[in-house]
């Protein structure tokens, strides 16, 4: 049965716009050494759970403009303020949630519901986090073990994965700020109102918003949204997958990927990398250079470098190729792209004939076969290299009036 999730006029009933307010934690422990029940059903956050769904009363639903990606799975997001909480709002960076806060969201993926995850903020107001998994016949959901769950479509993650980041960096919530909530929302009571106008006006604020305090307001950009710059849409994308990580006192990186961090002060374009996964003249963004970006490479991916390294098992395509759209709009010399080499390396039980070739015309392949650093003085592609032994063939592209080419490299290990 389909939740439909993260469609917001399929979501179960709102509650009433006049009772916002949660019993403290539900029925969740008040630290993360307490007993957490055993299932969904019996956290508080669901007045039914037995295929309908449907949340306690006093749970809000609410929606992101931009989702960290989750291999594209539909994501239904409620929150849980206990009576008597505030939440400390600021109109550019985290906002901060009080003691007994529940947020519950749940995932669906391809019309089969997986996960709900439950974020507490504990008595002294730091998070944790658990995670349900959906029964097949959807009659309720099992705790996950605090060691997580793997499986080969979807990753049901640890304890310790949840804060790896939902931590002190964040103030334990990653979604929930005003560039995310400033939009429209359609409530399933009927009314569609902007999010960050009907949380003010619930009070659930620890300060009131005028209108043209939400009219003054930044909103990210969807990665879809052409209305908007290809630049806001990729500075978006970064901050919604990877600012709750990549900011001053978070991991050890030099730059920030926060969109509230004006785009010369990131140290994105042209940022130096700490790893520079042997490319030369590595950046994160490297303008009009996709194949020297660390930070595109990194997203387009799922080897052991990818990023988010955690929570997703597919490439987002659609946030990498506007990562890629706009470097290549960026100002700079023209790039060649790495030459191809066919076939790719492996294993062979007799000599085998390899092939280069360059997508621009008239450029030069300059190839080593002993996997030195090819330069334009060392050989220059013919025609067919015949490999006899182990070898291992690096290339690289030249021509006038471009920049030459990162290396390409594949290793052939023949007759062993």
């Amino acid at each position: 049965m389909s939740l439909a999730a993260g469609c917001a006029g399929n979501l179960p009933p709102a509650p009433s716009s006049s009772t916002p307010y949660s019993q403290p934690f539900l029925n969740m422990p008040d630290t993360a050494s307490g007993n957490v029940p055993a299932l969904l059903s019996q956290t508080g956050a669901f007045s039914a759970v037995r295929h309908s769904l449907a949340p306690a009363k006093t749970l809000l639903p609410y929606d992101l403009v931009l989702a960290f990606w989750s291999d594209g799975a539909a994501k239904s997001r409620y929150v849980a303020i206990p009576a008597g909480g505030k939440v400390a709002y600021s109109p550019t960076g985290d906002w901060k949630f009080p003691p007994g806060t529940v947020f519950v969201k749940t995932f669906e993926l391809q019309n089969r519901r997986l996960e709900t995850r439950l974020l507490v903020i504990d008595r002294n107001g730091n998070p944790y986090g658990v995670s349900y998994k959906w029964r097949d016949d959807l009659s309720d959901a099992d705790l996950v073990a605090a060691d997580g769950l793997h499986e080969p479509s979807w990753y049901y993650p640890s304890r310790t994965d949840c804060l790896v980041c939902h931590n002190g960096h964040t103030t334990g919530t990653l979604g929930p700020k005003a560039r995310q909530m400033n939009r429209d929302f359609r409530y399933p009571d009927g009314g569609t109102e902007n999010q960050l106008h009907r949380w003010s006006r619930l009070g659930l604020f620890d300060t009131a918003l005028s209108e043209s305090d939400i009219a003054s307001l930044p909103t990210l950009a969807r990665t879809d949204d052409t209305s908007r710059s290809v630049e806001d849409r990729a500075r978006s994308y970064l901050d919604a997958n990877c600012g709750h990580c990549h900011r001053p006192g978070g991991t050890v990186a030099n730059f920030d990927a926060r969109y509230e961090t004006p785009l010369a002060q990131q140290n994105l374009i042209d940022g130096p990398v700490l790893i520079d996964q042997n490319v030369d003249r590595a950046r994160v963004i490297s303008p009009h250079d996709p194949w020297r970006s660390v930070a595109l490479m990194r997203v387009d991916t799922n080897g052991e470098i990818r990023m988010p390294p955690l929570a997703r098992n597919t490439i987002d395509t659609q946030g990498a190729a506007v990562l890629r759209e706009w470097i290549q709009s960026l100002p700079g010399r023209d790039v060649l792209a790495p030459p191809t080499i066919a076939p790719a390396g492996g294993s062979f039980t007799q000599a085998v004939s390899v092939s280069l070739s360059s997508s621009e015309p008239g450029a030069e392949i300059h190839y080593t076969l002993d996997g030195s650093v090819p330069g334009p003085k060392d050989p220059r592609y013919e025609g067919p290299i015949r490999i006899e032994g182990p070898a291992t063939l690096r290339a690289r592209s030249y021509k006038e009036g471009f920049t030459r080419s990162v290396i390409a490299q594949q290793t052939y290990l023949v007759g062993q």
